[in-house]
C-alpha cells in the first residue's frame, strides 16, 4: 500500500513537471523566458520547453491592440475650453522591452496617450481642430511612437473621435458662420453690380460714337414692347430720330420737285 502510494505520488509529480515544462505559444504569442529571474531568451510560437522551479516564462501578446482614450478637457491655443476623445492602436515590437522595461506597458502607453493628446491639441486653434484632423492625428502618432520605442511598443495608427464643444460655443460659432455668408453674398452682390456697371459705361460709349446704334437699339426697344398687346406704354420720340425723319422727307420732296 506504501508502495502505491510512493508511485502515484511520483507519476503525480511527473506530470506536473511535464504540465509546466511544456508551453504551446500561438502564432501571435511570444514568451520572454527567465532564467533564474534574468532575462535568458525570447520563444515562440509553437512548442517550447521550460525547465520547472528554473526557469520562468511570460506570455505576450504581439497582436494589434485597441485603447478607446476617455474623453479628455482641452483648451485649445485661442482659449476654447473642448473635450476630445480618440482611439488608439498599437502592438508589441520588442516583447523584451515590454516586460523587462516597464512594469504594465498597456497601462503605460495608454496615460502616455492621454497626457500626449492633451498636450498636441493644446497648441493648436479650435478651427484646426476640425479641420486639420489628419495632421493632428499624424503628429500624435509620431510622437508617441518616439516615446514608448524604449517599451517596445510601436503605435500604428491615432484617430481622433470627437471634438465636443460647450452649447454656446456651438451658437458662437454658427453666428459666426452665418455672418461669413452674408459678407460673402454682398461681396459678389457688389463685384456683379460693378461688372454691370463696366458693361454699361463700355455700352455707353458705343452708343455715343455710333448716334445710329442708339437710333437702331431704340426701334428694337419699340419692336420688343409692341409684341405685348395687352399693355399700351407711350415712348418719347428722340430728337434725333425726328431730324432724321424730316431730313428724309425733305430729300424726298424736293426729288419730287425736281421731277
Amino acid at each position: 500500500m506504501t508502495y502505491e502510494i510512493f508511485w502515484l505520488s511520483l507519476l503525480g509529480l511527473v506530470v506536473l513537471a511535464l504540465f509546466f515544462t511544456f508551453h504551446v505559444l500561438r502564432q501571435y504569442e511570444r514568451g520572454v523566458i527567465f532564467f533564474l529571474g534574468t532575462f535568458y531568451s525570447v520563444k515562440g510560437p509553437g512548442l517550447i520547453i521550460v525547465v520547472p522551479f528554473i526557469q520562468q516564462m511570460v506570455r505576450v501578446d504581439t497582436r494589434t491592440l485597441v485603447y478607446d482614450v476617455p474623453s479628455q478637457d482641452v483648451i485649445s491655443r485661442d482659449n476654447v475650453s473642448v473635450k476630445v476623445s480618440a482611439v488608439l492602436y498599437f502592438r508589441v515590437s520588442d516583447p523584451e522591452l515590454a516586460i523587462c522595461k516597464v512594469e504594465d506597458y498597456f497601462e503605460a502607453t495608454s496615460q502616455l496617450a492621454q497626457t500626449t493628446l492633451r498636450s498636441i491639441l493644446g497648441q493648436h486653434e479650435l478651427d484646426e481642430m476640425l479641420a486639420n484632423r489628419d495632421q493632428l492625428n499624424t503628429g500624435i502618432q509620431t510622437l508617441l511612437d518616439e516615446q514608448t520605442e524604449p517599451w517596445g511598443i510601436k503605435v500604428i495608427n491615432v484617430e481622433i473621435k470627437h471634438v465636443d464643444l460647450a452649447e454656446s460655443m456651438i451658437r458662437a460659432i454658427a453666428k459666426q458662420a452665418e455672418a461669413e455668408r452674408e459678407r460673402r453674398a454682398k461681396v459678389i452682390h457688389a463685384t456683379g453690380e460693378l461688372e454691370a456697371s463696366e458693361r454699361l459705361l463700355e455700352a455707353a460709349n458705343v452708343l455715343a460714337q455710333n448716334p445710329q446704334a442708339l437710333q437702331l437699339r431704340y426701334m428694337q426697344t419699340l419692336t420688343e414692347v409692341a409684341r405685348d398687346r395687352s399693355t399700351i406704354i407711350p415712348f418719347p420720340l428722340p430728337i434725333d430720330l425726328i431730324d432724321s425723319l424730316r431730313s428724309f422727307s425733305g430729300g424726298g420732296g424736293s426729288d419730287q420737285d425736281s421731277d
